[in-house]
């Protein structure tokens, strides 16, 4: 539960953040060089409704053993990570890595990737720890 409530806090910041820097957000992606400028604020538009959906769904139901708000999560900890890691494997320059869109900024290098790393591990975790939920439970209403 207390991950759930933790990750929910970092997603719902991290959409808040990017909400506020719309203007500059479609910018900060284009630092990654990952697709023509026109996809970019739809590129930006989709991270910022996943992350405040997802965020605020693991917020508001901490103990829910949906998945739906899961893989929300696991999605957007892939794509951070995939942007990351695609833009240092071909040494591109990117200032702020645009997590919390203009607010707390940090250049892209090791601690990004390794953050990026710890919220696919968290995501992990989540995965495995909400499908044990539903197995125990499916199991409780079989026997019932």
């Amino acid at each position: 539960m207390w991950l759930r409530a933790v990750l929910g806090a970092i997603l719902t910041a991290m959409g808040v953040g990017q909400l506020a820097s719309w203007p500059a957000m479609p910018d900060i992606l284009d630092t990654y060089e990952i697709a023509p400028a026109a996809a970019l604020p739809w590129l930006a538009a989709v991270l910022i409704l996943a992350e405040l959906a997802g965020g605020l769904w693991l917020l508001s139901r901490p103990r829910s053993c949906a998945l739906t708000p899961v893989w929300i999560y696991t999605g957007v900890a892939v794509t951070w990570a995939g942007l990351a890691a695609q833009a240092f494997a071909r040494g591109l320059t990117v200032d702020n890595c645009g997590c919390f869109g203009s607010f707390l900024t940090q250049g892209l290098g090791w601690f990004v990737l390794l953050q990026d790393a710890l919220l696919l591990l968290y995501a992990g975790l989540l995965l495995r720890a909400t499908r044990k939920v539903r197995a125990r439970s499916a199991a409780a209403e079989a026997t019932h």
